[in-house]
């Protein structure tokens, strides 16, 4: 089976622009691609997982990704999904959040020996002169095709900005750049880009064609590109995954805690559990298609293979077996708090020596109010210490935290302890 074939097979190809093409030069290889990363934040999350899981395995089949940093796409923000324009960063916020993102990636890409690149499109977009930019790339563009586009449509309404409808001449532009430069001939992310990877692919071939016609030399092999789309991380619903009650299920552990997210991927749906186990870890297919056989309270096990191996990639093997190891411990005993969640308060949280329970269960993020937390003691939601809360009101005196932390327990799988500081 080749690399192009299983990734078929797995679940992770969305779109592409020429599959016999793409087939032929990942077989005649190795081949440069690359895949962007806008660094929004200072941590990559679960969606974007997919991508790096693709570039992984394209990497293990001999081919060089290209790590794409948007230092300076990052400043725009890319318009998609989006129904409002994206607040702007900074370039030390930016530069910042690339450092962070390289750290993570490289647990899962392996960029020894240029084995993988790094490179910031910053480098080539930030002293950009416009006019010579728009004579070379926006002569190919026409505004009508652009605003056909999906990720300009469902900004129309509220207002898409001149600033904003840069992004796809500039990210066509990205690829152009590292075609000339690194002979990338692949452009790969989430199919929710795929317009503005049909701009590269576009731009580059039209350039070429135009420079072959001037000079009367044919249209070089290495302008040949192409692009393909991986699959959007979605429920059996049709929802996105990665999203937890304290927001997106991050990749660093200061904003996700390996447990939090362990125990994220053990409680997916039954009807999602193979089709992330295909995604998202490199198990081979026939073993999973022997895992999805099973029926009952064996989906179960299935579910603690998914969890460990997906958080074993982001945290590695010791994180993973504690989280393991932590659930079960939870889940049959109630009694091992080592690895659990946790929430430090203070006396400055008590108001007159007392705090209630709803107070502090917002304070743990276990609830977004206090009106869901007094909805879910009265349904008989909320275990403190092992002991089911009936009482809306109660509240808590540091003399309850005679171990300097209780253990609130949120309907069947959420465990959280608060710790008396």
């Amino acid at each position: 089976m080749t690399v192009f074939e299983e990734l078929k097979a797995r679940g992770i190809i969305a779109q592409c622009t020429n599959e016999e093409e793409i087939v032929k030069q990942l077989e005649a290889g190795p081949v440069k691609f690359y895949v962007g990363f806008d660094p929004t934040a200072d941590s990559l999350h679960i969606g974007h997982f997919v991508p790096i899981i693709l570039m992984a395995h394209l990497q293990k089949a001999g081919h060089t990704p290209i790590a794409l940093f948007g230092g300076g796409t990052g400043v725009i923000g890319d318009p998609s999904g989006k129904s409002d324009m994206r607040k702007m960063l900074t370039l030390e916020d930016i530069n910042h959040n690339v450092e962070c993102f390289k750290k993570q990636m490289s647990g899962l890409i392996d960029f020894d020996n240029d084995k993988a690149i790094i490179v910031n499109n910053a480098d080539w977009l930030l002293n950009l002169n416009y006019v010579d930019f728009i004579k070379k790339v926006g002569v190919h563009f026409t505004i009508s095709k652009m605003l056909a586009a999906e990720c300009y449509k469902q900004r129309m309404e509220r207002g898409l900005t001149f600033f904003e409808l840069n992004y796809m001449l500039m990210q066509s532009y990205d690829f152009y750049v590292l075609n000339q430069k690194y002979g990338c001939m692949m452009e790969l992310g989430g199919d929710d880009q795929w317009s503005n990877m049909i701009g590269g692919v576009e731009l580059i071939r039209r350039i070429a064609a135009k420079e072959a016609e001037e000079t009367g030399n044919p249209v070089p092999e290495s302008t040949k590109v192409n692009a393909f789309t991986c699959s959007l991380l979605l429920t059996s619903e049709g929802k996105k995954m990665g999203k937890t009650e304290k927001g997106a299920l991050w990749l660093d552990p200061e904003k996700t805690s390996p447990y939090e997210f362990y125990q994220y991927w053990r409680n997916v749906d039954d009807a999602d559990v193979i089709k992330c186990l295909k995604m998202l870890t490199f198990l081979p297919l026939d073993y999973i298609d022997e895992l999805s056989k099973c029926e009952g309270s064996e989906i179960n096990k299935v579910k603690e293979i998914l969890a460990f191996e997906v958080t074993k990639l982001i945290h590695g093997e010791d994180e993973a077996a504690k989280a393991q190891a932590t659930a079960r411990a939870l889940f049959t005993t109630g009694g091992d708090i080592e690895n659990m969640p946790s929430t430090d308060i203070t006396a400055d949280d008590f108001t007159d020596g007392k705090i209630l329970l709803q107070d502090l269960m917002v304070k743990c993020s276990l609830c977004a109010s206090k009106g869901e937390a007094k909805r879910l003691i009265q349904q008989g939601g909320v275990l403190l210490n092992d002991i089911k809360v009936t009482d809306m009101f109660l509240s808590l005196t540091a003399e309850d935290f005679s171990d300097g932390y209780v253990v609130i327990k949120k309907g069947k799988k959420v465990f959280h302890k608060a710790n008396l500081i």
